[in-house]
């Protein structure tokens, strides 16, 4: 399969040299791309900034905003077979970014956000009915409720459900779905074994 994937944390910048940002280290989406290279797939890695090193085999593509994501996904999605959105990209960014630094000053500094394009949801409409969609789901309550509910509004094929403890651990536990099975546990794995069985099951789909 031609598979596409997308790793680490988006930045929303602020100015051009601040900007807001969450932890994710993009160790699962990398782990994704190794072990879909392994199996034998073509593998496009879309990668926020991260400190791994990047599969020589895979075609990297690098960004660092969610709208400089959201456009790369548009750009390659039409041509994959699988989608497996692995990144975290920013819920929120600055309703406004200022061109030059911010000066500090001793009044306070009101930042005001809004939402950032939701790039599953937008997959989800536009899939091709032969094609796979898989998702993350991030909670830290009612983990598989959220989750179910993630991927039938989403129309995912697969979620993946995690925990916050999961971020930048190289072991942790996952819960996976597909649209037609029950849940699967992988229990205080590294993120090589839950990425191999993770594209093991995209192929199933």
């Amino acid at each position: 399969m031609n598979i596409l994937i997308t790793a680490g944390g988006t930045r929303e910048y602020i100015d051009p040299v601040r900007f807001i940002t969450n932890a994710s280290s993009g160790k699962m989406g990398y782990a994704l791309a190794r072990a879909a290279i392994r199996a034998g797939h073509k593998v496009i890695l879309i990668t926020a900034p991260t400190k791994l090193r990047k599969p020589t085999e895979a075609k990297i593509v690098e960004v660092k905003t969610s709208a400089q994501m959201f456009d790369a996904v548009k750009k390659h999605f039409p041509k994959s077979k699988c989608l497996i959105m692995a990144a975290a990209v920013s819920d929120y960014k600055p309703a406004k970014q200022s061109k030059t630094k911010i000066k500090k000053t001793a009044a306070e500094l009101i930042i005001k956000l809004k939402p950032t394009q939701d790039i599953l949801k937008w997959a989800g409409g536009h899939k091709k009915k032969n094609q796979v969609l898989v998702g993350f789901a991030l909670e830290d309550k009612d983990l598989k409720t959220n989750s179910e509910i993630k991927l039938r509004n989403k129309k995912l094929d697969m979620v993946i459900a995690n925990q916050p403890t999961a971020i930048e651990a190289n072991k942790s536990t996952v819960h996976i779905k597909t649209k037609d099975t029950g849940w699967v546990t992988l229990s205080n794995k590294s993120k090589a074994m839950t990425a191999k069985k993770i594209i093991q099951l995209a192929e199933k789909l």
